[in-house]
């Protein structure tokens, strides 16, 4: 996992439109950078709903909200439509996001062990700096949490 701090991993990944972003198109703003294990499973439906219903106090604040998962810009498509998400979700297939932000890992669910993404949520500062790092985020009261944080984080 990154520390705060230290400078954000560069990216480059396509989008739910098929259009490829990279950090670097975030420069100057503040950028919440959320992975997710799974599209529409309930946590990550409640934490990406959590950050629809307060997109417009994000867009207020000048923070740019991205979602990250392995999964397929076409399974994306599906979650962005039933759920009218406003914002990205990068489709991570290849990997290197998870992995160079150091979320990719053993996870534990069952009794059974397998490989995942893990609920990491990165908030980049206009910067490029990570400003904080949520690995123990709650699906339900993350959106909150990260815009109150950024209010806070912004005074100083």
């Amino acid at each position: 996992m990154k520390k705060v701090g230290t400078k954000a991993p560069v990216f480059k990944a396509p989008d739910q439109d098929g259009v490829v972003r990279s950090l670097k198109d975030y420069a100057g703003k503040w950028v919440i950078l959320y992975f997710y294990p799974k599209d529409d499973t309930p946590g990550c439906t409640k934490e990406a709903c959590g950050f629809r219903d307060g997109f417009a106090k994000y867009k207020r604040a000048g923070i740019e909200i991205i979602g990250v998962s392995v999964d397929s810009v076409k399974k994306h498509v599906k979650f962005v439509e039933k759920y009218s998400l406003p914002f990205t979700l990068l489709s991570d297939e290849d990997k290197k996001i998870v992995e160079a932000y150091g979320v990719w890992g053993e996870k534990k669910f069952m009794g059974r062990t397998y490989m995942g993404t893990n609920r990491v949520s990165y908030l980049i500062n206009p910067e490029g700096k990570i400003a904080k790092v949520y690995d123990k985020v709650k699906p339900e009261d993350h959106a909150d949490e990260v815009l109150a944080d950024v209010k806070g984080l912004s005074k100083k």
